[in-house]
C-alpha cells in the first residue's frame, strides 16, 4: 500500500522521505548512504523505508 506517514515505533514523520529514497535507490545508490543523507539515523525509521513493499499496482488490477 502506501508508505506510512509516521514510524510505527518512535512516531517520527517519515512519509516525506519515500519518493526521494525510491528515486535514488532506483538509480543504483546504496540504500544505507541514501538513508544517512536523508537524516534517518534511528534503525526503526530506516526499517520502515527498507522493508516497505509497493503493493498498490498489484491490488489495482483486481476489481472489487
Amino acid at each position: 500500500m502506501h508508505i506510512p506517514v509516521r514510524c510505527f515505533t518512535c512516531g517520527k514523520v517519515i512519509g516525506q522521505y519515500w519518493e526521494e529514497f525510491k528515486k535514488r535507490t532506483g538509480k543504483g545508490e546504496d540504500a544505507g548512504k541514501v538513508l544517512d543523507d536523508l537524516g534517518l539515523d534511528r534503525y526503526c525509521c530506516r526499517r520502515m523505508l527498507l522493508a516497505h513493499e509497493e503493493l498498490m499496482d498489484d491490488i489495482k488490477r483486481y476489481p472489487r
